[in-house]
């Protein structure tokens, strides 16, 4: 008598395939006699892309308008017609979606993660990571014509809340954050002895700020502990009167060590700070 080998999806599914009836044909999973509980996911998803696109994209400068704004409005209605999409989903009425995009300039790429909630009978994994998707590839339509090298990566659900299965939640690969803590240690030391009995801040300008002042880098001397980014800025028009213009621009973009920051943020010797034209509307 031949044994019958492991099955692995049984093994990982008690159920087998739960989208296929007892025919072996597809089918829609009947969730009526399931109890109704507050249901969450949350997804995210990479788009990778060259330096100076994401600089275009964050100073405003694409042709097509804000880049961000409109893959943000795509992801949530994604998530509202997957049920048109993935053939086996259940239709829902979702109760929030949310859709965040955040540049990360040291990485030349984008960072999108969405959440999906609602009070129902089935799980809003399916709604997360087809926002997570369409955001994603709404951004590689928009920017494809500049920079046919962009990279679409890791989408995946991080965590899920709610049913019979509770709160699960992506474990994190150790061995990866151990690396990115060692780069970090190793980063930072090299900061410290580079910047070590200097009083200065690096100062760097994008897109057409750049073109607009003449000058893509300047180092600005501290005469306190700390600045505010406001506070250098306004170093910057003391020293150099024909920047007061393209410097005193409306909702002008400014960072501290590669992440975005609000005039009030605070800025030490060694810092690293970044200003970028204003986002345009579109």
């Amino acid at each position: 008598m031949t044994q019958r080998a492991n099955n692995p999806v049984s093994d990982l599914h008690p159920e087998g395939f739960t989208h296929i009836d007892a025919k072996g044909e597809a089918s829609m999973v009947d969730v009526t006699e399931k109890a109704v509980t507050a249901r969450e996911a949350v997804a995210e998803a990479y788009v990778e892309m060259q330096p100076e696109t994401l600089r275009m994209i964050v100073s405003g400068e694409h042709k097509k308008g804000d880049v961000l704004a409109v893959a943000r409005i795509a992801g949530i209605q994604a998530a509202k017609k997957t049920a048109d999409l993935i053939p086996l989903c259940h239709p829902l009425m979702l109760t929030k979606v949310k859709v965040e995009l955040t540049p990360e300039l040291e990485n030349n790429r984008i960072r999108i993660e969405t959440l999906c909630k609602l009070a129902g009978q089935t799980g809003v994994e399916m709604e997360a990571l087809t926002a997570a998707s369409v955001a994603a590839l709404t951004l590689y339509d928009m920017c494809k014509a500049v920079d046919k090298t962009m990279v679409i990566s890791g989408t995946k659900v991080l965590e899920k809340k709610g049913g019979k299965s509770g709160h699960w939640q992506m474990a994190s690969d150790s061995a990866s954050v151990q690396q990115d803590v060692s780069q970090a240690e190793v980063s930072l030391q090299a900061t410290n002895e580079a910047t070590q009995g200097s009083s200065v801040v690096d100062v760097r300008f994008f897109a057409g700020l750049r073109e607009a002042l003449g000058c893509e880098q300047i180092s600005v001397p501290l005469d306190s502990d700390s600045l505010t980014l406001a506070e250098v800025k306004e170093l910057l028009i003391t020293s150099h009167a024909d920047w007061a213009e393209a410097l005193s621009a409306k909702n002008l973009l400014m960072s501290v060590n590669q992440q975005m920051a609000k005039a009030s943020a605070e800025v030490k010797a060694g810092d690293e700070v970044a200003f970028f034209p204003p986002v345009t509307g579109g």
